[in-house]
């Protein structure tokens, strides 16, 4: 039997919508490859950043707990120019973002707590301290960002977060600002990431349920200039726990999109081949009944 090609036995409309669906099955496969890549990308730095959350987390939660208990053994108000509280007029927002997209709602949802604080302050001056390209291209359009330190990812140490934690102090110590808060995504698990905000300075009244313990202690320097000299070292800690918590946030938040896009995909592909082979089946058939056609035709 002679097998004529699909374009010439029953018209380049059904060869053109084959080969279309020949392109699409190539193309979709395609993107799997990459969301399937990307997604163990992020699988592997996920470990990385979620091991430095963990291990930074008891640090963190310790220096607090020793400023508290320190704290509340002093009579009156200590904290000096950092717990100074002023009149809100003037409020920074410090928004923790990524540098890259593919991660979900990881980063319109930070963008979106921005605009509810902006709200929360109508009436009053709301200034962003962008950290994070994604971040920082967006809310530009709609908020006056001061700064933008998103180069701090390129590197992400303590001394580089130390040095972005001593311009925002600058910023409210100066009276620049009168009040500075962190929004970003705190690292639950790889499939959530929970939305924060916290007040960053004044620090905020530091109280305790726990009773403090009244053992007899000799302390070398006095007691408030240990509270002083703590304060800005949990300061610099509350950033970097911030900033770290993000960056595991986004592996996290990435690695689920990209599952879900690898499996989108999948499925995807899998309908085309059934419609290609649908669409091949019946081209092939119809191919079948025009030579019996056509031999009958001759026949008569």
């Amino acid at each position: 039997m002679v097998s004529l090609p699909f374009g010439e036995g029953w018209g380049g409309e059904k060869m053109a919508n084959l080969k279309e669906i020949r392109n699409r099955i190539t193309s979709v496969s395609s993107t799997m490859q990459i969301t399937s890549a990307m997604k163990m990308v992020s699988a592997a730095k996920l470990k990385k950043a979620q091991d430095a959350i963990t291990a930074m987390r008891p640090y963190a939660e310790k220096l607090t707990e020793l400023l508290q208990n320190l704290s509340a053994t002093l009579d009156g108000e200590v904290g000096g120019e950092y717990t100074t509280q002023r009149e809100v007029k003037k409020v920074l927002v410090v928004a923790i973002t990524s540098n890259r997209g593919l991660c979900g709602a990881f980063n319109s949802n930070v963008i979106k707590e921005v605009k509810i604080r902006s709200e929360h302050y109508m009436g009053k001056q709301v200034d962003v301290f962008a950290i994070g390209k994604k971040g920082n291209d967006i809310l530009t359009k709609t908020h006056a960002v001061v700064d933008n330190q998103s180069a701090v990812f390129d590197d992400l140490t303590f001394e580089n977060v130390t040095v972005i934690a001593e311009t925002l102090t600058q910023k409210f110590v100066s009276g620049e600002y009168d009040k500075i808060e962190l929004v970003y995504n705190q690292f639950k698990n790889a499939a959530t990431q929970i939305v924060q905000v916290e007040q960053f300075l004044p620090l905020a009244a530091i109280k305790t349920d726990t009773p403090v313990s009244t053992g007899d202690y000799i302390f070398e320097p006095s007691k408030e200039e240990i509270v002083l000299t703590l304060i800005p070292k949990s300061l610099k800690t509350q950033l970097y726990k911030g900033i770290r918590d993000s960056f595991a946030s986004e592996h996290g938040a990435r690695m689920t999109a990209m599952h879900k896009a690898t499996d989108n995909a999948t499925e995807l592909r899998d309908q085309l081949k059934l419609t290609y082979n649908k669409a091949r089946q019946a081209a092939i058939t119809n191919e079948i009944l025009e030579i019996v056609g056509g031999a009958e035709a001759l026949k008569g």
